[in-house]
């Protein structure tokens, strides 16, 4: 797959998560199966996959949106936290890279 093919591919792939993330992040954190204390999260992805914190964001009432992944295998997991603490995956996946993209110059209809 060439360099394009894998920037639209990562692209749909955030742009799926995020849906995602906006739809089930309520349902997850209160079923509770997929979510324990973030410090046991961290140390699992950590010690069963490698895979450490790639980047982080705020999203809504103010859950803090983490994208773990392992640089040496490709594996990744997004994860969400409540300001209570509670940790919860919503996705995971192969095939991780990162991607410094650049915005066009202002007034280029690129």
């Amino acid at each position: 797959m060439n360099k394009i093919g894998k920037v639209l591919k990562l692209g749909g792939l955030t742009a799926a998560a995020a849906l995602y993330l906006a739809t089930t992040t309520e349902v997850a954190a209160q079923n509770g199966r997929n979510c324990a204390p973030r410090e046991a999260v961290m140390d699992r992805l950590a010690e069963n996959y490698g895979e450490t914190r790639q980047s982080i964001g705020l999203g809504s009432n103010n859950a803090m949106v983490e994208v773990y992944a392992s640089l040496e295998t490709g594996s990744w997991t997004i994860t969400v936290t409540s300001p209570g603490g509670l940790t919860c995956l919503v996705a995971s996946g192969q095939s991780f890279e990162t991607v410094a993209d650049v915005l066009p110059a202002k007034g280029n209809d690129a």
